[in-house]
């Protein structure tokens, strides 16, 4: 699962794919209706792979907790995020038992489940991540060409 030109915008529902870069900020389009909106660099936006969820060991990356949901539910759909919180709280203690309870609230859980659900309905639910993280730790890194310096420019004499 590919996170990293997805997007979570603040006062915005629902989650936006990056689609241009601009000088004043970027063209972002809705994953719900397609939709495109001009993001300006005061807006508070938040890459979803760069979130993290707490856990008693420290914190684990927003795609390893989706690829779980993806797993338990066989890439089809999670339960809805509008079910009460103790059935949230209960189903997400199966996907990540050790999720800190206290600094994970109620909220974020429906969130990272919303998220996955409209992930999941555009069809984005895949297992590129893992894979691709495989890969990358399998690359040596010996083969590596490495870069040459740049050339230097000859200076013009000043004839006086």
């Amino acid at each position: 699962m590919n996170l990293d030109k997805i997007l979570a915008i603040s006062g915005k529902p629902g989650l936006y794919v990056l689609k241009v870069q601009t000088r004043t900020g970027f063209v972002a389009e809705s994953l719900t209706d397609g939709k495109k909106i001009t993001v300006n660099l005061k807006s508070n936006v938040s890459l979803l792979s760069e979130i993290s969820i707490y856990t008693y060991e420290g914190e684990k990356p927003l795609t390893e907790v989706m690829q779980k949901i993806a797993t338990k539910e066989n890439k089809g759909q999670a339960i809805s995020h509008k079910e009460d919180n103790a059935t949230l709280s209960a189903y997400f203690k199966e996907i990540l038992p050790d999720y800190d309870e206290e600094r994970v609230y109620p909220s974020d859980i429906k969130k990272v489940l919303n998220w996955y659900n409209t992930l999941q309905a555009k069809g984005l639910v895949t297992d590129l991540a893992p894979a691709a993280v495989e890969a990358s730790e399998e690359a040596p890194v010996a083969e590596e060409k490495p870069k040459k310096a740049p050339a230097k420019k000859a200076k013009a004499k000043k004839e006086e």
